[in-house]
């Protein structure tokens, strides 16, 4: 059977309020995304989840932490493939900087040791791998980056990686997907 997938990125940290491009530096909540994990949770608590997946990075883990905080979810897992695309020199650049470096870099690494837009979407390919064997027929929540909702539009919902790269979508509350 499919597995339900709803994606939320993680909550409004205090880098995004300063124009900074975290990348695969920890990040932390403002007090706006502190209330933004506290309404996630509000609206996903009782939806039948079965699990909710986050990137190991600081600001998601602190998104689903605030947002199940005495809640009954049975499975809360970390896993390091939802991470957003590593920058390498340009982690925790001005955004200003990185935006317009993006479709550079859609299947060459960011200099000084970084990834591809590519290197995130094969990463969430073998998650989604093992996602589909664990949770056969499940509901799962996944709390992660951008470049992680880029990468589940193209293996999920057929989109282009270098149309998603150049012209991101707009942020919304829980896009759903169905896991074949």
């Amino acid at each position: 059977m499919p597995v339900r997938i709803v994606y939320e990125s993680h909550a409004t940290t205090t880098d995004n309020e300063a124009g900074v491009a975290t990348g695969w530096l920890p990040g932390r909540l403002s007090e706006t995304g502190r209330r933004q994990a506290a309404e996630l949770g509000d609206r996903r608590r009782g939806t039948g989840l079965d699990a909710v997946y986050t990137s190991d990075l600081a600001r998601a883990v602190e998104t689903a932490r605030i947002a199940f905080a005495g809640a009954e979810t049975p499975v809360l897992l970390q896993d390091a493939r939802l991470r957003e695309c590593d920058y390498g020199d340009l982690n925790g650049a001005p955004t200003s900087v990185l935006r317009p470096l993006r479709t550079r870099h859609i299947d060459r690494p960011w200099p000084g040791g970084g990834q591809s837009y590519r290197d995130v979407v094969e990463a969430t390919a073998a998650f989604l791998r093992d996602l589909a064997a664990a949770w056969d027929g499940g509901r799962v929540l996944l709390i992660a980056h951008s470049a992680n909702r880029w990468a589940l539009d193209c293996l999920l919902a057929g989109a282009r990686l270098e149309s998603l790269v150049a012209h991101p979508p707009p942020w919304q509350p829980g896009v759903a997907y169905t896991l074949p």
